[in-house]
């Protein structure tokens, strides 16, 4: 354990009854992928105090993927963009009751997981005795640093975004094991009944590709995409899924140029969870849905362009990370210098043929 500054937490403090009455609150607000990243680490917390209460503050958009673990004891949901957008009474009104409510919980812990201004002020407000949060060299925002008394450095090296994570949980309770980010997450029962219903008619093996991803140095061209799906398509039924109109816009293109794709209608984010869990492969860029297969156990293939897979390659043993073979990748940029979209270096190195023979081994298939 390595604590920054305001003093080296000492757990002989804590009486047994303290230990079992714990109050812990979680702030891992955004984004969908940064939120499925944290989820081991809260498990971890879970195993190391298993009568605490755990709480879990997180954007109000992405709480259903929270909502069906049952060893969570309460999701807090926020939505700042209804504050930002309306500027209303009743959204003021709503944020003032969320700020009193944790105040009013006086947990006695705070694992503060983002690392930013906005998660370090929500830290800050509960009052808790021990904020436990990033050291100066790991934080994403520096006032963080003024929020949070139990600032952890990470050991030198420590890249990975769940290893990160979990290494703020054991600081404060070192010695358990750690649990992996593959079947952390489930989906709902209930959003599972109704993808079923959608998928009795599908026919071998279901593949979700999720063509698109929020900067667009991380995609993919779509015409590398079109090609994978007609190689793809002889094995398996291929549903396309999609985040945003663009991203649909894309996706119903490629639907129309094959005949075993189907488009995702949209849906919550409990539906689409249940799809990606049903799934046989996910394929998909460094996005939050590839990061939700991953937690969810199911086999998936991530393509690194601009992001780096040391950061957020989820691993595990039906996970296969491909990072483009190319001085420049990973350039951590979100525009390009050198070419637009299929132009770019990053998107030509990386070929359909070394995708297809990697979904064919996640399958099960010999590579032909």
């Amino acid at each position: 354990m390595n604590l920054e500054a305001d003093g080296r937490f000492d757990d002989s403090s804590l009486c047994q009854a303290e230990f079992f009455d714990m109050k812990i609150l979680i702030v891992k607000i955004s984004a969908l992928g940064d939120v499925a990243h944290a989820v081991p680490a809260a498990l971890y917390l879970r195993r190391a105090c298993p009568q605490a209460r755990i709480d879990w503050l997180v954007d109000e958009a992405f709480a259903p993927l929270l909502e069906p673990l049952s060893w969570l004891d309460e999701i807090v949901p926020l939505n700042l963009r209804n504050l930002r957008r309306k500027k209303s009474l009743s959204e003021l009104t709503r944020l003032g009751r969320i700020l009193r409510s944790l105040r009013e919980t006086r947990y006695d812990m705070v694992f503060d997981l983002q690392g930013n201004c906005k998660s370090g002020f929500f830290s800050r407000i509960t009052g808790a005795p021990r904020r436990f949060g990033f050291s100066r060299a790991d934080v994403r925002e520096w006032p963080n640093l003024l929020m949070n008394n139990r600032r952890v450095a990470l050991p030198s090296g420590c890249r990975y975004a769940v290893e990160r994570n979990l290494e703020v949980a054991r600081a404060a309770f070192p010695g358990f094991e750690p649990p992996g980010l593959a079947g952390c997450l489930v989906p709902s029962e209930q959003a599972l009944h109704g993808i079923d219903e959608r998928l009795r008619n599908v026919e071998g093996s279901l593949v979700v590709c999720h063509t698109g991803t929020t900067w667009r140095t991380k995609l993919w061209s779509q015409e590398h995409w079109q090609a994978l799906l007609t190689l793809l398509e002889p094995h398996c039924m291929l549903f396309l899924t999609w985040g945003n109109a663009e991203e649909r816009k894309m996706a119903e293109a490629l639907c129309a140029r094959g005949e075993r794709r189907r488009l995702w209608p949209g849906g919550t984010l409990g539906e689409l969870t249940a799809l990606l869990a049903r799934a046989d492969l996910v394929v998909g860029c460094d996005t939050g849905p590839i990061q939700i297969a991953a937690a969810l156990g199911t086999a998936t293939l991530a393509l690194f362009f601009a992001s780096d897979v040391s950061r957020t390659g989820a691993r595990g043993p039906r996970i296969v990370n491909m990072q483009a073979p190319v001085d420049c990748s990973p350039c951590l940029r979100r525009e390009c210098p050198l070419g637009q979209q299929e132009e770019r270096p990053c998107v030509r190195a990386l070929t359909v043929e070394a995708v297809f023979n990697a979904a064919l081994r996640l399958l099960g298939e010999n590579e032909p």
